[in-house]
């Protein structure tokens, strides 16, 4: 074998090793699956009037539940149509990366002083799982978390210069969990058409 096909067939292990490396189920639909629950449990939320700490905190962990539940039954019917097993390498991976943040942002909820604390708190520890996860999938789900994580430094800088309605952190909930969500699955079928 002379040494142009030996780079040839190195390059193609390279590049096979690469795609196995990453996550590749469809995100666009689950993106946009996350994006329509947000935006709907942010306006029941505020028509419901949710505005006390626990009632909240209890409103968005059920919709955060539904959520997981619904994308895991999502990813897995997309395994099943690839013929291909659910909790796979890379799946495992993504997990690997985005439970800590998640794992703290539940736990320090229960130290969180008010509502619009805790919702800095969940975009900011949120940004920081996609980031973490972004690294084993493809696209610009990286700068996905920044917004995330930009969201909630905005939230903390605007409670510095004074205290926010109770019932409006259900608007930003929504912004961020629904309408960023939203607009980023519309940039993966954008993406996807293009190649």
């Amino acid at each position: 074998m002379d040494a142009a096909s030996a780079e040839a067939h190195l390059q193609t292990i390279r590049t096979l090793m690469e795609r196995a490396a990453l996550y590749r189920r469809a995100l666009a639909p689950v993106m946009a699956l996350l994006g329509v629950i947000g935006t709907l449990a942010a306006i029941g939320g505020y028509l419901l009037e949710i505005t006390s700490f626990p009632g909240f905190v209890t409103y968005w962990f059920s919709v955060g539940g539904l959520s997981v539940a619904a994308a895991f039954l999502l990813i897995r019917k997309q395994a099943l149509a690839a013929g291909e097993p659910f909790w796979s390498p890379p799946t495992k991976r993504v997990t690997q990366a985005i439970l800590p943040p998640l794992v703290c942002g539940l736990a320090l909820t229960a130290i969180a002083p008010g509502v619009w604390q805790a919702t800095a708190l969940w975009a900011g520890l949120y940004g920081a799982a996609l980031h973490a996860g972004g690294f084993f999938t493809p696209g610009g789900i990286r700068r996905l978390g920044w917004l995330f994580i930009a969201a909630g430094i905005g939230i903390i800088v605007l409670l510095q210069r004074g205290s926010l309605p109770g019932v409006h952190a259900h608007g930003a909930m929504g912004a961020m969990f629904g309408a960023l969500h939203l607009a980023y699955a519309a940039y993966l079928r954008v993406r996807e058409q293009r190649s």
